[in-house]
């Protein structure tokens, strides 16, 4: 029975010994998608150019809805709006028939890496304004190839798409036909 013992500890001690050291595995998920779909408010109110947090006007609030019904097959994991009335009351109609919450941010202080990191493989809303949008377009591309959207402009949609980290791009533009 010792000698069994002996035979056995030496063979464990011997496959020890020709073990190979190898480096530390970092794995990778293949075919990680995380897909942003950006867009500006919709038509907010300007009678009152002092009012510095408008709501929607009539028409702000169909394209609204219009963008309810675009993205209501985007399967939209998560919603982030800034926290003015015109940005949350786009995200609202969303929110709803969706049952997500939305999430407020500031653009100023945005990590886009850790929006990144907390949305891995999902689908993203972000509502935003005519000069943040594009610029977390472009902060999402790692590249300047939006300006700013004109004043009058509600409709364009931009869709971000990151494969394994590898970012595509593409602006749509949509009309509405929303009552005034």
């Amino acid at each position: 029975m010792k000698f069994l013992k002996l035979i056995l500890l030496t063979g464990f001690i011997f496959l020890q010994s020709c073990k190979e050291e190898r480096p530390a595995t970092i794995v990778k998920a293949d075919n990680v998608t995380t897909t942003f779909y950006l867009i500006r408010h919709a038509e907010k109110l300007r009678s009152n150019p002092d009012d510095a947090d408008p709501e929607l006007n009539q028409k702000g609030l169909g394209r609204a809805m219009h963008w309810a019904e675009i993205l209501i097959d985007a399967n939209i994991d998560a919603i982030y709006s800034t926290d003015y009335a015109r940005t949350a009351m786009t995200a609202a109609p969303l929110s709803v028939k969706n049952n997500i919450d939305v999430q407020y941010y500031d653009p100023r202080t945005l990590d886009m890496e850790q929006l990144k990191i907390e949305n891995l493989n999902k689908n993203v809303l972000i509502v935003g304004h005519s000069n943040t949008t594009p610029q977390m377009v472009n902060m999402l591309l790692d590249d300047e190839k939006y300006e700013a959207l004109d004043d009058n402009e509600n409709g364009t949609l931009f869709i971000v798409k990151l494969v394994n980290g590898v970012a595509t791009d593409s602006k749509l533009v949509f009309n509405c036909n929303c009552p005034e």
